[in-house]
């Protein structure tokens, strides 16, 4: 258990007990201040204020702010009304409730003293907003975020337009490299498309009670190569890095036609990814045809992960939806699940498992789709080295205190980890390297890193196109799906758990 969950939980029955002490002074038995939404209930009751606002509660995230709000009332019926006894409900509610409850010197004061406070509109609605922005900030700066998958890469493990929490208390919370910043806004303010945040103050990279990663998890974090982008998301962004264009085009020319329209974004304002963590620091990493190796040993299988199939049909043979259902297999072109590749074969983007089920008639042939080699694929060789996103590596992954010789072929690898992500000078003379002006044979790392692939393999832009994910990266574990739509609402994947 983490230190941080661990804190959590010191917190939430500090926040029960003060409620509990509470609730003996207002007259209401004190065991049901430990029971969720119930305790909200009773508060209501005895403030004698509308049930609505305990179904409110019930609305995903905005009903947390309707909680704070039932709390802060809850403590102006104990005479508490000043600025810093509401910031210490939001903000210190393990602490200030059990001082409430328990402190000789503080009673219930009932609804005819909160009747004869004259608190003025203007002031209600300052409060009020005041305290839903703190706590929203804070919320989700430190404890959970809510995302929405944007694209195919997870399919089919997530849908496009599932809603997800992503957890912060999984590997800790990170403490933001730019505080100045517009609340739930990213980067780019709505409308003016100006930046969300200042970089007046730069933070350096902090997490408290960190906690690793671990292989398997699905992982929302910031997209690394998105420190300088092409600010044209129609065409580049993070669709097409401002890197590629500079490999494919040139420096110059690249700055030449786009100059007006790069920027560079600190490392908490890059663009949200999504992807499954596969390996972590220290771990060997090799794809062979299409099979994922970590450690030499074949990674774990999940059901949902998705590959190309080439489905061979006899010539000027037509095959429909209706055809391949009737075997077996439910595509959505609007998703890229069925591409002709020739006149007589289909690519079919199916799960192993869906694999295992079919019944491929005899005229027919299946066959797993091997992608050829790329010239785009990370660490950019030479095409002629044969590494596509199905013949990989192997590659090994950075680890925290990892110590690499300084070949030529390590820097091609590792280059970017040691100069972008950790901050140091890297310079090569007369076949010498130069790591802050100082020679060097050997680098040791000083973060961890993370292998991150999309369980829709061939559709996904990941760690096999740029790369390493470092530690300063990651936002959170998505933890949950709280709400799917697709021409309306997915009930079969409201509030299901991600494996």
């Amino acid at each position: 258990m983490s230190i941080g969950l661990i804190i959590f939980i010191l917190g939430a029955i500090g926040w029960h007990i003060g409620l509990y002490g509470m609730f003996k002074k207002a007259g209401i038995e004190g065991w049901k201040a430990f029971v969720p939404f119930y305790n909200t209930w009773c508060m209501l009751q005895k403030m004698q204020l509308k049930p609505l606002w305990f179904w409110l509660q019930l609305i995903p995230i905005a009903g947390q702010f309707v909680t704070i709000w039932i709390c802060i009332k809850f403590v102006e019926h104990f005479g508490r009304f000043n600025f810093w006894h509401h910031a210490a409900t939001v903000l210190l509610p393990f602490l200030y409730f059990p001082y409430l409850g328990f402190s000789s010197q503080e009673r219930f004061a009932g609804k005819l003293v909160v009747d004869n406070y004259k608190k003025s509109n203007a002031r209600e609605w300052i409060d009020a907003a005041f305290f839903a922005i703190v706590a929203a900030t804070l919320i989700r700066s430190f404890v959970f975020e809510a995302y929405t998958i944007p694209t195919q890469s997870m399919e089919k493990t997530l849908l496009v337009n599932d809603f997800l929490f992503v957890n912060k208390f999984s590997y800790g919370p990170r403490i933001p490299n730019t505080p100045l910043s517009m609340p739930f806004v990213h980067h780019t303010m709505p409308v003016t498309g100006s930046k969300s945040y200042l970089e007046w103050i730069k933070l350096p990279y902090t997490r408290w009670f960190a906690s690793p990663v671990k292989r398997n998890d699905v992982v929302v974090f910031n997209f690394p190569v998105n420190d300088t982008l092409i600010n044209d998301e129609m065409n580049f962004g993070s669709k097409t890095t401002y890197y590629e264009a500079v490999r494919a085009l040139g420096r110059e020319k690249v700055w030449q036609m786009y100059g007006n329209i790069i920027i560079t974004r600190p490392v908490d304002k890059r663009e949200n990814f999504i992807k499954r963590c596969v390996a972590v620091g220290g771990d060997s990493i090799q794809v062979v045809n299409g099979d994922l190796l970590v450690n030499g040993k074949p990674a774990e299988s999940f059901p949902d992960i998705q590959r190309y199939y080439r489905f061979m049909v006899p010539r000027n043979t037509m095959l429909s939806n209706e055809t391949l259902e009737a075997i077996g297999i439910t595509v959505r072109e609007d998703q890229g699940d069925k591409i002709q590749d020739s006149d007589s074969s289909f690519l079919v983007n199916i799960t192993d498992e869906e694999m295992k089920r079919i019944k491929v008639p005899a005229e027919y042939r299946m066959t797993r789709y091997i992608n050829p080699p790329e010239a785009r694929i990370f660490p950019y060789y030479n095409a002629a080295s044969n590494w596509s996103s199905d013949n990989y590596g192997p590659i090994v992954v950075p680890a925290k205190g990892m110590t690499i010789p300084l070949t030529a072929d390590n820097l091609t690898r590792y280059q970017r980890c040691i100069e972008v992500y950790e901050g140091n000078k890297v310079e090569t003379r007369n076949g010498q390297v130069f790591i802050n002006d100082v020679a060097a044979g050997t680098y040791t790392f000083t973060m961890d890193y993370y292998w991150m692939m999309g369980d829709n393999r061939h559709n996904s832009l990941d760690s096999r196109y740029w790369g390493f994910v470092p530690e300063d990266h990651v936002v959170g574990k998505a933890s949950l799906i709280w709400f799917s739509w697709e021409k309306g609402p997915r009930w079969n994947r409201l509030f299901r758990g991600i494996k």
